[in-house]
């Protein structure tokens, strides 16, 4: 299921990747209505000429051509029922029928009046079928009702969301786009080939669906070396230049896995040949955006991002070790997979399990790898393989596995049981640390730094941690994320460096300088953005030659972003970063033209009219943010500053009173409030939130500062001092202050 975000995140979603590889040999040969040659399109054989000698394995791919990928619309691969059906889910009627040899689906379009549209091809064959249809740009749309394979009924994959005609989630928009969503990881050697000035798409792939070479890399080579004279004589070379050799070890098979069983933004789509997976794509971390707050998935199931965490992955298992990599089926069934390394006495028993021989929770999978479904109806483990916490549900309400089938039993039964049968005690896991951490409160730094800086941490886990500190504005966190660039993970030091934006330059410039020229490109692509907010006079001259060069690999990747909504507003973010006012207005417009919902691009837009001296233009934007989002605090908060600008002090006072009744927890909207009330001389209700904001945030210098104004004003001079003592304690060497200080008899 999609989920709407205000906050930009760096990294685009490839929603469709389903668990598994989909290899047919049967259409290896290039589809030539929609794609077009490639320049290096013959370096690429397909998977005929694989199996000439991989007999075996191609007889075990025939066995499991039920997991194919994309594939021309006729009558042996639609799999649904086109016998003029109709199948109504939330509102909306659509009927399936064939005209000659052609399938076709009535049913809504972007418009809201239903249409005809042809089937062009399938997408995937179990436990769902899509169809794809082709629409004018380039662009193949997925409609939401799909083929359920082993019930054999239409369903609705999203049940329940009733999406008006013109929103990026409908079937039509920007979100079901295979392009952009889904094509990379169905097809082999595909580009994308988005033209942004146009907003059209000349996609082109070798294979049209997932083939050997998908893997194991374009074969010419491989088979040139094969009847070479080199390889007759003996002179062998490592790998017969195929990628994901036989007994290739643990990153490289993960890291050729990860970039469709990840939730991943592909940085260009020229590939660096790195085993380092960020030279080439960025993963998401297990944030609370789609994942639980302790780093259990929630969203789709990408298996990367949650394996990363487990302590499987800390051993060295690899995905073979329980996978069959051709087909992804498990190598053995049941427990006999968990076996191969775990005691079968110790663990695969009912003193181990408390649960009957042979029963559910038997199953090593259902206490260890808990299921959830997507896409209307597959079911997908989590890889982060934990210990079932219901005492961390008991405190957090985040999931346990025992609660899947205890549905009975109250989360505090369940804790209660683990006690009784393994004691009162807990190990330490993690999650411990990571879900007060998540919370983004008053308590959660401590936690935070804890778990950058203990060793067993999982470098992913470490990676979300230095995210998240990103909040917190204090020299504790600042001295954590300047120690995490020199860490030797890439979404470590990453991570780190998205979050010091939120630190003034000077304090992390000479850190920064040097990832300008780091290993790894998405590493150097961070640093870049960072020194983009540099005036040109500010940025040291020992690093003005290797800023240009990563500033050209951030240009690229966001110019690459663009056939994604967010990926426009990432574009327009680096131009008004840059103050070319013109390029962020065109591209925050494309944006907003392909999801009209995006609030962040709103605000920023308003602030770049604003920048240009257009108050009415940014008004309106403004308004336009509020009807999207009519209980966002921020936007009364930037309506209050633009009607004071505007001098409609009585909008902007009323703005004020809004952000505040729906509890910001921004300490400039209490300043500012305060200080304009203090100038209507309205110094009770100035003192009042005033007050409130220090309570909230009580570490904030500017609202002593203010509240002590407010307290000059009315002629209190023991508050005055006393609030001013406050804050000489806080900041005492700030030079704004020392007037205030020195009038007041403080120094």
């Amino acid at each position: 299921m999609l989920k709407k975000s205000s906050i930009v995140v760096a990294i685009l979603l490839i929603l469709f990747a389903i668990f598994r590889v989909f290899i047919v040999d049967s259409c290896s040969s290039k589809d030539t209505e929609y794609s077009e040659v490639l320049s290096d399109n013959n370096a690429y054989v397909g998977d005929k000429s694989c199996v000439k000698c991989h007999t075996a394995e191609h007889h075990q791919w025939k066995q499991s051509d039920h997991y194919m990928s994309m594939l021309p619309a006729n009558d042996s691969t639609v799999k649904g029922d086109f016998n003029n059906v109709t199948f109504t889910a939330d509102g909306i009627t659509s009927k399936f029928y064939k005209k000659g040899s052609k399938f076709f689906i009535n049913t809504e379009g972007s418009d809201g009046k239903n249409h005809d549209f042809e089937v062009k091809y399938i997408f995937g064959y179990e436990p769902l079928q899509q169809y794809l249809v082709q629409f004018p740009g380039g662009r193949m749309q997925v409609p939401r009702v799909s083929w359920d394979v082993n019930k054999k009924r239409w369903f609705n994959q999203y049940a329940g969301q009733k999406i008006p005609s013109h929103d990026w989630l409908h079937w039509t928009g920007n979100a079901q786009n295979w392009n952009t969503m889904c094509a990379t990881c169905h097809s082999t050697n595909l580009h994308k080939n988005y033209d942004t000035k146009t907003d059209t798409y000349k996609t082109s792939y070798s294979i049209i669906n997932v083939s050997c070479e998908s893997c194991h890399g374009a074969g010419q080579k491989h088979l040139g070396y094969i009847n070479s004279s080199d390889y007759k004589s003996g002179d062998k070379v490592t790998g017969s230049f195929m990628k994901l050799g036989k007994n290739s070890g643990q990153l490289e098979q993960i890291n050729t896995c990860a970039p469709c069983h990840a939730r991943v933004s592909e940085i260009s789509p020229k590939h660096i040949d790195s085993k380092e997976i960020m030279d080439n794509y960025i993963p998401q971390i297990p944030d609370t955006e789609y994942f639980q707050a302790d780093g259990q998935v929630d969203d789709e199931d990408y298996i990367y991002t949650s394996f990363l965490q487990s302590k499987m992955y800390s051993k060295g298992v690899k995905c073979s070790n329980c996978h069959n990599p051709h087909s992804t089926k498990l190598k053995h069934i049941d427990n006999q997979t968990c076996v191969q390394c775990h005691i079968p006495k110790k663990y695969d028993t009912s003193k181990h399990t408390f649960h009957t021989a042979g029963s559910k929770g038997s199953l090593c999978v259902n206490c260890h790898m808990p299921g959830k479904i997507y896409m209307g109806n597959d079911l997908r483990h989590d890889h982060s393989f934990r210990v079932p916490r219901p005492d961390l549900s008991v405190k957090y309400g985040t999931p346990n596995a025992c609660s899947n089938c205890h549905k009975d039993k109250s989360e505090k039964d369940l804790a209660t049981a683990v006690v009784k049968w393994f004691g009162p005690n807990r190990k330490y896991h993690f999650a411990d640390d990571l879900i007060p951490g998540s919370q983004l409160d008053a308590n959660s730094e401590p936690h935070l730094i804890q778990l950058i800086n203990t060793k067993t941490t999982p470098n992913m886990i470490k990676a979300t941690a230095a995210f998240y500190l990103g909040s917190f504005n204090t020299q504790a966190s600042l001295n954590t994320l300047l120690s995490c660039l020199n860490h030797n993970d890439a979404q470590v030091r990453y991570r780190a460096l998205r979050s010091l934006s939120s630190f003034p330059p000077n304090s992390w410039i000479e850190n920064v300088g040097p990832l300008l020229s780091d290993k790894v490109r998405a590493v150097r692509i961070a640093a870049a953005d960072l020194f983009v907010s540099l005036p040109k006079d500010q940025i040291p001259s020992q690093y003005t030659s290797t800023f240009e060069s990563a500033n050209k690999e951030l240009v690229s990747y966001l110019r690459y972003q663009t056939d994604f909504s967010v990926g426009n507003v990432m574009l327009a973010d680096y131009y008004l970063k840059i103050q070319d006012y013109a390029n962020a207005e065109s591209f925050y417009l494309k944006g907003l033209k392909k999801d009209n919902k995006i609030n962040y691009a709103l605000l920023n837009l308003s602030s770049l009219y604003n920048a240009v001296g257009k108050n009415d233009a940014s008004l309106q934007v403004l308004q336009k943010a509020l009807k999207n989002d009519p209980n966002n605090e921020r936007i009364y908060y930037n309506l209050a500053l633009l009607y004071n600008e505007m001098n409609n002090t009585i909008a902007a006072e009323s703005s004020f009173a809004k952000a505040i009744s729906l509890k910001s927890q921004n300490p400039r909207v209490y300043y500012n409030y305060g200080l304009m009330l203090n100038a209507k001389k309205k110094f009770k209700e100035a003192e009042a939130v005033l007050q409130k904001g220090i309570a909230i945030n009580p570490d904030t210098p500017d609202l002593y500062y203010a509240l002590t104004f407010v307290y000059i004003q009315t002629g209190n001079q023991a508050k005055a001092q006393q609030t001013a003592f406050r804050l000489k304690q806080m900041d005492p060497s700030n030079p704004n202050y020392q007037e205030l200080f020195k009038n007041l008899g403080l120094q």
